[in-house]
């Protein structure tokens, strides 16, 4: 029996590719982001956060398909680089919010150079890129921004 098509089999997965590409694309921040001192789950936080200065945890956890089990990790260790604050809304004291401060957007000076790097590292034209930015939005179940 041909059992090339088997559901078992790795090669027939779609997450395996997105998983080791995922992986992939990680390691090759790493070296970048060292050297900023961050790691990539606090690298993209921050990117949220020189955006729109100030969020919600909730919001942030949308944004970045973060639970709060996880999220709120990161943003305590963030918290203690003195990059970010955390304090309740006014509004409704259930509510956390997240503030860059001066020297989380200093940090955003050192890591400029960033996303073009990792952009180098691509073999995926311009325009393959934009696609699978659209395609990959799509599986998640959102409207891609770009």
């Amino acid at each position: 029996m041909n059992d090339d098509f088997s559901p078992f089999r790795l090669e027939n997965q779609l997450c395996f590719p997105l998983y080791a590409c995922s992986r992939e694309i990680i390691k090759r921040y790493t070296p970048y982001l060292d050297g900023i001192g961050l790691t990539y789950t606090q690298y993209i936080t921050m990117m949220v956060l020189w955006e729109r200065r100030s969020v919600g945890v909730k919001e942030l956890g949308d944004k970045l398909f973060l639970d709060s089990g996880t999220l709120t990790p990161v943003l305590k260790k963030l918290e203690a680089k003195g990059l970010v604050t955390r304090e309740r809304s006014k509004e409704d004291e259930r509510s956390l919010i997240v503030t860059v401060t001066e020297a989380g957007d200093a940090l955003k000076t050192q890591a400029a150079g960033i996303p073009a790097q990792i952009s180098r590292c691509s073999a995926l034209t311009p325009e393959e890129a934009a696609e699978l930015y659209r395609i990959l939005y799509k599986l998640l179940g959102r409207e891609a921004t770009v």
